[in-house]
């Protein structure tokens, strides 16, 4: 909810879409900045220890946002206001460390845990936005922002408060490498950036595709149409069997991405918006579970004292992803007709192909003593 609600509301006050993207542009790279070491912390003292004051801290930064946006102040504090939430810490990746910890010796039902918290996520990029633009139109353009600070807190208290399934502070030994040292993260990451250029692009090549159309308010239910392809998908996979080689798997999926991102490229040349959504809902069908296999893959190479700042890492991958490709998407779309702004998202999937098949398979378990947590 946060960035749409914050480009309507700067842009309905200060008149300047421009600004609005450069403030949740500041934002979203502050972010990938501090992300990594807020989870460093949270593997380090524990995740209600932390979690907590960092959301805080990240809902003080939304309400000066508001505040400054209201009371007319000068234009840099909206940046400096906004690169406060950057302390949101990542909650996907808290309760995919809480399963991975619950299930460590039932790789199956963690599979269908994963796909289950892809599925979640997929839900919430399709309400999120929905309900941010309807509180910001049919209330006050501060209501998005409000509203999201409050759910923020409250969701988060809520899960710190759930003390029986966190998972317990492992001992950490001086000589720790970073994750980015580990081998086979490297390439697991990059195929993450790649994944976030797809989803970065298509929304943007969507956004200006319905717009020359003259049916831009249409754009945000066509683009939870792929979100809502994606979450059946990833209740679906869950119900599948685990890979016994992750990396294969991972490697199938990319392929199917990029085969199923063709599609809305083939339906944007019909001129019909009608069959770009069909197309949309079809190629949303592989992000879930190239997503899924990616986190498990990414919890086979990580340790369990690093899980979060892996998993962060990973979503940090995806943020830059997302930036790379919407700028990218932002300029076909500009400068090309319209529907070949879909060739954006099906280079980024072929590029994840590619990726994914030059690095080395990651490592397919861990030691010993790095899989078993002591009890909690």
């Amino acid at each position: 909810m946060f960035s749409v609600s914050a480009v309507m509301m700067i842009a309905g006050s200060r008149g300047s879409y421009a600004l609005a993207g450069a403030v949740t542009a500041v934002g979203l790279a502050v972010t990938a900045l501090v992300a990594p070491w807020t989870a460093r912390l949270v593997d380090r003292h524990g995740q209600a220890r932390v979690a907590v004051p960092a959301t805080a801290v990240a809902v003080l930064g939304s309400l000066a946002l508001l505040l400054c946006v209201r009371h007319g102040a000068p234009d840099w504090t909206l940046f400096a206001a906004y690169a406060a939430t950057a302390t949101t810490p990542n909650t996907g990746g808290m309760s995919r460390a809480r399963w991975a910890h619950l299930y460590r010796d039932d790789p199956a039902a963690r599979h269908t845990a994963n796909s289950f918290e892809q599925a979640a996520d997929e839900l919430c990029f399709m309400l999120g936005p929905v309900a941010a633009a309807f509180l910001c139109t049919a209330l006050f353009p501060e209501a998005g922002t409000l509203t999201g600070a409050v759910l923020l807190m409250t969701g988060v208290v809520i899960f710190a408060a759930q003390r029986a399934t966190e998972p317990p502070v492992a001992p950490r030994a001086t000589d720790t490498r970073s994750p980015l040292r580990l081998p086979g993260m490297p390439a697991l990451l990059a195929v993450f950036l790649a994944t976030g250029a797809v989803f970065g692009s298509m929304e943007v090549v969507t956004l200006a595709f319905a717009d020359g159309l003259g049916h831009g308010a249409a754009a945000g239910p066509v683009l939870a149409l792929q979100a809502a392809g994606s979450c059946a998908a990833g209740l679906l996979y869950g119900s599948a069997r685990p890979a016994a080689n992750p990396h294969r798997r991972l490697l199938a999926c990319v392929g199917a991405m990029t085969l199923l991102m063709s599609l809305p490229l083939l339906a944007a040349s019909t001129g019909s918006l009608a069959a770009v959504a069909g197309a949309l809902l079809l190629a949303g069908a592989a992000t879930a579970p190239t997503m899924v296999t990616g986190m498990t893959l990414l919890q086979r190479v990580v340790p369990q004292a690093q899980l979060n700042e892996g998993m962060t890492l990973a979503v940090t991958a995806l943020l830059g992803g997302i930036a790379a490709g919407s700028a990218t998407g932002g300029w076909l779309a500009e400068h090309t007709a319209p529907a070949s702004g879909y060739a954006a998202p099906v280079a980024a999937a072929a590029l994840a192909l590619l990726l994914c098949a030059a690095g080395r398979p990651t490592a397919q378990g861990r030691t010993e003593r790095t899989t078993k947590a002591p009890p909690s």
